[in-house]
């Protein structure tokens, strides 16, 4: 129950921090435009703070978009499979994005030490803090990817199940 609430914390968290980003990146974008088109001035820091706050809400977005299940997935040909069968090629597939994310949480810390030495021109702030979202990111999604290894293998433990159930 204790890791019920703990997860429903995170999740309650990850989308309240990506719904702040994205109001902020919002606000930054139309304070820029205002201020190019009826001012006819431009904020020379907005183009960075743009920036920055976009690679924190992609890197961020793909594990909620994975606690969502909205990420492409072929389903045409694990439909076809009975439903242990399914549950094995869930955890093949989880694996592999598991894998995938390895890597990139393995570049994502690389490009951060490349760049920590460099700042954003404007913002004056490390260019490692926009690239150290996407070790982050990913290393959230591999968990949420070992969360669906698990279900998937209670799913198998216990078979298919009755109509109407939800799994």
């Amino acid at each position: 129950m204790k890791e019920n609430r703990l997860l429903n914390f995170y999740n309650h968290f990850e989308e309240i921090f990506l719904v702040t980003i994205f109001a902020v990146l919002v606000a930054d974008i139309f304070l820029q435009v205002i201020m190019r088109y009826v001012f006819n001035n431009s904020l020379y820091w907005s183009e960075e703070l743009g920036r920055f706050l976009f690679e924190w809400l992609t890197w961020i977005g793909i594990s909620l978009g994975a606690k969502r299940g909205e990420h492409i997935k072929i389903t045409m040909l694990v439909d076809k499979f009975s439903y242990k069968k399914a549950q094995v090629i869930n955890i093949i597939s989880s694996i592999i994005v598991i894998g995938i994310c390895a890597v990139t949480i393995y570049y994502g810390i690389y490009m951060s030490i490349f760049w920590a030495g460099s700042k954003f021109i404007c913002l004056q702030i490390s260019l490692a803090w926009g690239y150290i979202a996407i070790p982050i990111g990913c290393s959230l999604m591999a968990l949420r990817s070992l969360g669906y290894i698990w279900e998937s293998i209670k799913n198998f433990k216990a078979g298919e199940p009755e109509e109407g159930r939800d799994m």
